[in-house]
């Protein structure tokens, strides 16, 4: 667990420090810089951006990490390098060519409550865009074991950028339209400095040859849109129904309270980063004794970080809503309900990396498409009757039933025995 541990630490550190921006961003400098209103938007345009980046990928991010170390050839894995660069764009030119000709038919639906949001469809896009390659480029360099940059950029660069251009809003150096086109500019140079830095530890070397099992590849590729998508739809679908079903501004108050609660994951952002090139290594190799040694001290270690983070949060958060604005309390319940989905996903370790590199992820997929399909159903149903709780209920039941199912398919499938598990 060397690198695990050295470079989790790392993670961890900057996890928590772009969390710790985040939470000054969300906490205090939206709330008091932007309307109500357009602190909903941006929250429906970098979730609706977040939403897309898995098909917009094409599945690439988790494809490179699951495939680069079964190619032992020079040649055989340039090849395959290349076709990863090129393949997101399959994707992201007839998205851009649907969204330009289909402009006002998809404004018109997704402003059916909120006109406003028809004036952002680009942005969104864009920001979609750009989320894609920046997990392309991340994904290369994890496969190289450096995953610490690049969490760094993930985690914190966004964030900084955001407060700059909060803080010029603020001084009236720019306006809320040029505030909302900055965002996508940050989101840009994070993906181009990505790049750069990729390209610095290992420099592409194009090569375009058949591949070695493209078949396979792309099947996997294929199916990671889906599989892949799930885990940002049950983050953030919930955010844009409610910018179909309620006034924007409600966005803002689930913000901050899915915000505070997300503070339980970031452990788990940080292993996993170096989980997931690790999950794949023993499964290529067929170490399952490594393996599974992995899955049960990372899912110790989660246990005892995040649940120490849980009963930070659980025990402080009414003093917690003291520091912001009165209409914001409304999210108290949001908070613990989502809070106890985070730990127990925390609890799975490295359940989501080997279940992802493994043979079985298109049974995933199977029951990712199915939980999605109820989430929508939930939400649809919930929110006009309970509101903001009506979309943190529909997630909560959502988030219980995918992690339950991932604990038991690693338990009969791959016969991976988790730390609760005594038989």
């Amino acid at each position: 667990m060397g690198i695990v541990a050295s470079q989790s630490f790392k993670n961890i550190l900057s996890t928590y420090l772009g969390f710790l921006v985040g939470a000054i961003n969300t906490l205090f400098l939206y709330v008091n810089f932007m309307s109500d209103t357009y602190y909903g938007m941006v929250g429906f345009m970098l979730s609706a951006a977040y939403v897309m980046m898995p098909l917009m990928a094409f599945g690439v991010h988790n494809t490179i990490v699951k495939f680069y170390s079964s190619f032992k050839t020079r040649l055989s894995l340039n090849s395959f390098l290349t076709l990863m660069l090129f393949l997101p764009l399959c994707i992201i030119i007839p998205t851009s060519i649907i969204g330009y000709v289909g402009y006002g038919a998809i404004g018109g639906f997704l402003a059916s409550e909120n006109a406003m949001i028809k004036n952002y469809l680009w942005h969104t896009i864009i920001i979609a865009g750009a989320l894609a390659y920046f997990e392309v480029f991340y994904a290369w360099v994890k496969v190289q074991f450096q995953t610490v940059f690049g969490n760094f950029m993930k985690e914190v660069f966004h964030r900084v950028g955001a407060m700059v251009c909060l803080l010029l809003l603020y001084l009236k150096i720019i306006d809320v339209e040029q505030f909302m086109v900055s965002l996508v500019i940050v989101y840009i140079l994070r993906m181009l400095v990505m790049m750069l830095y990729a390209f610095s530890i290992k420099l592409p070397v194009l090569i375009f040859k058949k591949v070695n099992g493209l078949t396979n590849i792309l099947k996997y590729s294929f199916l990671i849109i889906v599989a892949g998508s799930i885990a940002t739809v049950l983050l953030d679908i919930d955010k844009v129904m409610l910018g179909k079903y309620i006034s924007i501004e409600n966005i803002a108050y689930y913000n901050v309270a899915v915000f505070i609660a997300t503070v339980i994951a970031v452990p788990q952002r940080a292993m996993h980063q170096i989980l997931l090139p690790l999950s794949a290594k023993y499964l290529n190799e067929n170490d399952m004794d490594s393996l599974a040694n992995l899955y049960k001290r990372s899912s110790i270690n989660l246990f005892i970080v995040s649940g120490l983070i849980f009963l930070l949060i659980i025990l402080n958060i009414n003093q917690l809503y003291t520091l912001i604005a009165p209409e914001y309390s409304i999210g108290l319940y949001i908070v613990l309900l989502i809070s106890v989905a985070k730990l127990y996903d925390a609890i799975l370790g490295s359940n989501n990396a080997i279940l992802f590199n493994s043979n079985y992820y298109r049974v995933v997929l199977v029951l990712g498409v199915i939980l999605v399909i109820v989430m929508v159903l939930l939400n649809v149903f919930l929110i006009p009757l309970y509101g903001l709780h009506g979309a943190a209920i529909a997630t909560f039941i959502a988030m219980f039933f995918i992690i339950r199912l991932k604990l038991l398919l690693c338990i009969k499938c791959l016969v991976l025995l988790h730390f609760l598990q005594t038989h």
